[in-house]
């Protein structure tokens, strides 16, 4: 089997190995079948799409929609390379999964508006499929409505040209969507469990997501619900395009 390719861009050790292990484990790979690129650290090296089985995009701190003087110089970096791969991904519709700042870049790079009209404070979220999601492969054997995590200070407020809704919620209309056949960008976290955001909020406490002295009340929120559903995205993803 091809190995897949992570690109990651979280630079706390702690939430980056988190994340890895995550998509290792919901998607069902051994680490050896998930090569990870930690863009925050080192340039893009060269990559040939032949080489792998499918690209994947974890969360970020960086926002794609912030103006351009206001980001650093590694964001600024990241992005140049993320979209010159996006170019080949794109026309070649190569399987692409985004989560969370996959959306922004993704949909960024298609024309989508992205700005903080639907941005959503760390917690658990229903999110609910459209037909074209109940109807779509990836989203195979998620219930029509269900639980997920999510912690956003941007979203999609217009979808790219020909995208295609796949998920929803009542207060990010756009959760979850497709463009072509083979690639796709959710708002909410498909390898977060209930240990993960536990993790993530600990680390991001001081990066303005919340207060930092409203954790207690954070972590209270995330236990609320139970998220056990999303998880299958990724399982999907990998099953659908493993080769």
């Amino acid at each position: 089997m091809k190995p897949f390719l992570l690109l990651a861009t979280r630079a706390e050790d702690v939430a980056a190995d988190g994340e890895y292990e995550a998509f290792c484990r919901y998607g069902g790979l051994v680490p050896q079948q998930l090569h990870r690129v930690r863009l925050e650290r080192e340039a893009m090296p060269s990559v040939d799409l032949d080489d792998y089985a499918g690209i994947m995009v974890g969360g970020s701190p960086f926002n794609a929609a912030d103006p351009e003087d206001t980001k650093s110089d590694v964001q600024r970096r990241v992005e140049k390379e993320i979209g010159a791969l996006l170019d080949e991904v794109v026309e070649r519709d190569f399987p692409f999964l985004g989560a969370c700042y996959g959306v922004g870049t993704l949909g960024r790079h298609q024309g989508a508006v992205v700005d903080d009209t639907y941005a959503e404070p760390i917690g658990p979220v229903t999110v609910e499929l459209t037909p074209d999601g109940a109807a779509d492969p990836l989203l195979h054997g998620l219930p029509s409505r269900f639980e997920a995590y999510v912690g956003h200070k941007e979203a999609v407020r217009v979808l790219p040209p020909g995208a295609v809704l796949l998920a929803t919620s009542s207060a990010a209309p756009v959760q979850m969507f497709r463009l072509k056949q083979n690639l796709y960008a959710t708002q909410f976290h498909p390898e977060l469990d209930l240990a993960g955001i536990t993790e993530r909020i600990d680390v991001y406490r001081t990066y303005g997501y919340f207060p930092p002295e409203d954790a207690g009340a954070v972590l209270e929120r995330v236990r609320s619900r139970a998220v056990t559903e999303p998880m299958r995205v990724l399982r999907n993803f990998v099953q659908r395009y493993a080769r």
